[in-house]
């Protein structure tokens, strides 16, 4: 069985004294769980290093939002892989749905950052998800397909072996409109597939895909006792120790 993954992504929330206190709340409250799911969390730039000597000697690991792919540079308000490195990032979030709507990345690159990031031992969170109007047009299948294979292109199989992968339904994200546990699944099926077809079966059955839209503290048990949820890449609910720490246990409960 697939290991699962809960990570946390901060946005631009919480400053070094709100994460100081969010963070003494989260060990606390993991004292409760055996490393039986794997805990990430994705602080603001800011608060990378603050965060990074309060998880010491916890189970707790830490991301970056997001990353440049070039080492170093005249790129005003950029943050490298040597600079997350350096830190103790484990992983890093690329591809957005947030950093493609506002900040127009495309699939060519994060591919880019991709393959920086895994060039410099970090572990990407790989974003992919159709909006709203792309899913009433009924063309899901066709986006999700077409972002798989940009932002994977030239990726050898060992260095897809070393990312996740999030699917976030951008229309699922703050409209009020919901993925039910079977739509989510059908499309993570989807993305086991074409990894599959792309590179091999036995390494699509051991990726780890995330569900990115919007995972709560509800909805959670139901998402992850899918056959292929494995894991969530969580918002709102993760600025919260309690209601982060009941999606972790929701993961703890599906993977027994």
């Amino acid at each position: 069985m697939r290991r699962k993954i809960i990570a946390g992504n901060w946005k631009m929330n919480k400053d070094i004294h709100e994460t100081a206190t969010l963070i003494a709340e989260l060990r606390e409250r993991m004292k409760e769980f055996k490393n039986e799911v794997d805990v990430v969390i994705c602080p603001s730039y800011t608060s990378l290093v603050v965060a990074k000597s309060l998880i010491k000697d916890s189970s707790i690991k830490l991301g970056a939002q997001n990353m440049l792919q070039h080492d170093d540079g005249a790129y005003t308000g950029e943050v490298s892989t040597k600079m997350l490195t350096a830190i103790g990032c484990e992983y890093v979030i690329l591809g957005h749905s947030e950093r493609r709507q506002y900040f127009k990345e495309t699939d060519e690159l994060i591919n880019a950052k991709i393959k920086k990031a895994l060039s410099a031992g970090l572990t990407p969170i790989v974003c992919i998800g159709e909006t709203l109007d792309e899913r009433e047009a009924g063309i899901t299948d066709k986006i999700i397909t077409t972002q798989v294979n940009g932002v994977l292109r030239g990726l050898t199989s060992s260095e897809v072996e070393k990312l996740l992968i999030a699917y976030e339904p951008v229309w699922a994200i703050g409209t009020g409109k919901n993925a039910t546990p079977e739509q989510a699944n059908q499309v993570h099926k989807l993305i086991r597939k074409q990894v599959g077809q792309m590179y091999s079966w036995a390494i699509a059955e051991k990726l780890i895909i995330q569900y990115g839209g919007s995972m709560n503290a509800q909805n959670a048990s139901a998402l992850l006792s899918q056959s292929d949820i494995d894991g969530g890449l969580i918002g709102g609910a993760s600025l919260k120790a309690d209601l982060f720490m009941a999606i972790v246990q929701a993961g703890v409960e599906s993977s027994g």
